[in-house]
């Protein structure tokens, strides 16, 4: 295994989970036998994330020590996020309303997939507004916050606390060690289990193949594609274009990335990669400050993938119901979403859930989802995908915008990637 690096394990491991999969499609001992070595892998993604965001956020934070410099770059992070994203909106209800996914789709041929599931989560959902988001990103307590996983919270703790590490001066020098050889042990400890990542990635793809198959594709084969369609011209246009405007190649950045997108787009989780994009986007020439605040945070404010295929779903079951929803009634809709969305990235499938949560909200029927819940996996995955790129690439873009970006370091790190591919 060690002549292969990790993204051609990985590709096996999700090829060989589509083949188990499909050969044993409705067999329900796959999901017996394999759902529990997938839980395995993200429990263990899991256990590292929080304590490297909080690690790398204290020293990050600590190493700017300046409150009005850090404020000015979260300013300019959440401009940036709002700026990308409207972008995604615009492309997705651009493609919904050019292409006409849901229009001429006979319901009767499509299996209906039971989202009583979500309901939960919805009920929480529901009502989750920007006031709400920004309430919510003050800890009440900071263990409960650690314990349930509530990113935002932990980033604002955080950023306070390598503020006060900061301020403190000689007497916060042990105390920024402690937290650096803890990041350094987490970054080991990641290595450690992304040697895992290829054995999670067929358990989860094999499952997930084996409950849906092959069938339940073909009658919504339109929507999967215009969403595929619509996110590759995001990334490779939208993206391609601010990549080009910061001085950075987008297929260079997608090359860098090949590892954690392959294992984004095969679990549907963006905290899977969540760690190795830090640790790569620092080798890349972006501060620790920078890459700390901005990739975590973005998880909750820079959901280009989910943000897109919302507006496309959402105009997709309208038209599928034959419902015409004027040109403002589908802005409402989608900055709707949009705000909805915030906050809650660590919710899974966030995005059907926001949907599921919102549609009503404007006359469309909340049942429509069950008609698209059968291939919400496949259509998450691609999301996923999106996300990584997004914000990575909004690391990049921030580090260049407060004069921080370390061009030498970036070509030192591209050129050592080049002779490990020779080698």
């Amino acid at each position: 295994m060690k002549k292969f690096g990790l993204a051609t394990q990985i590709f096996v491991g999700l090829v060989l989970g589509i083949i188990v999969g499909a050969i044993f499609y409705g067999n329900p001992h796959v999901s017996t036998y394999l759902q529990p070595i997938g839980d395995i892998f993200l429990h263990l993604i899991k256990m590292i994330v929080i304590p490297i965001v909080i690690s790398c956020l204290i020293v990050g934070v600590a190493g700017v020590g300046d409150v009005k410099k850090l404020g000015k770059m979260g300013g300019k992070t959440l401009l940036y996020f709002e700026i990308i994203t409207t972008f995604a909106i615009i492309i997705g209800l651009a493609a919904a309303n050019l292409f006409h996914p849901g229009t001429g789709i006979d319901m009767t041929n499509i299996h209906k997939t039971d989202i009583s599931s979500y309901q939960k989560t919805t009920d929480d959902v529901e009502g989750h507004g920007f006031a709400d988001t920004i309430v919510n990103i003050v800890p009440e307590n900071i263990i409960s916050s650690l314990a349930s996983g509530d990113m935002l919270p932990i980033i604002f703790f955080s950023v306070m606390f390598g503020l006060g590490v900061a301020v403190i001066g000689e007497r916060g020098k042990p105390v920024l060690q402690f937290f650096q050889g803890t990041a350094d042990t987490m970054f080991w400890v990641t290595n450690q289990v992304m040697k895992f990542a290829p054995f999670g990635v067929f358990a989860l793809i094999g499952v997930t193949v084996s409950k849906f198959g092959v069938d339940s594709l073909i009658p919504l084969s339109k929507l999967i594609i215009l969403v595929y369609g619509a996110m590759i011209f995001f990334i490779l246009v939208v993206l391609g274009l601010v990549a080009k405007f910061v001085g950075v190649n987008i297929f260079s950045l997608l090359k860098i990335l090949k590892d954690e997108l392959i294992l984004a787009y095969s679990t549907s989780s963006s905290e899977t990669v969540l760690p190795k994009l830090m640790e790569k986007m620092e080798k890349f020439g972006c501060p620790k400050s920078v890459t700390s605040f901005v990739i975590p945070t973005g998880y909750s404010f820079n959901l280009d993938g989910s943000t897109l295929y919302q507006a496309i779903a959402a105009i997709f079951i309208a038209q599928m119901y034959g419902i015409h929803l004027s040109i403002t009634e589908q802005i409402v809709l989608v900055l709707t979403l949009m705000v909805t969305s915030k906050g809650i990235a660590g919710v899974p499938g966030v995005s059907f859930v926001v949907l599921l949560a919102t549609l009503g909200s404007v006359g469309i029927p909340v049942e429509g989802l069950a008609f698209i819940a059968g291939v919400d996996r496949i259509l998450d995955m691609a999301r996923t995908a999106v996300n990584v790129v997004g914000n990575s690439l909004a690391a990049i873009v921030l580090s260049k915008w407060e004069g921080g970006f370390n061009k030498l370091k970036s070509q030192k790190y591209i050129e050592s990637l080049k002779e490990e591919k020779t080698a």
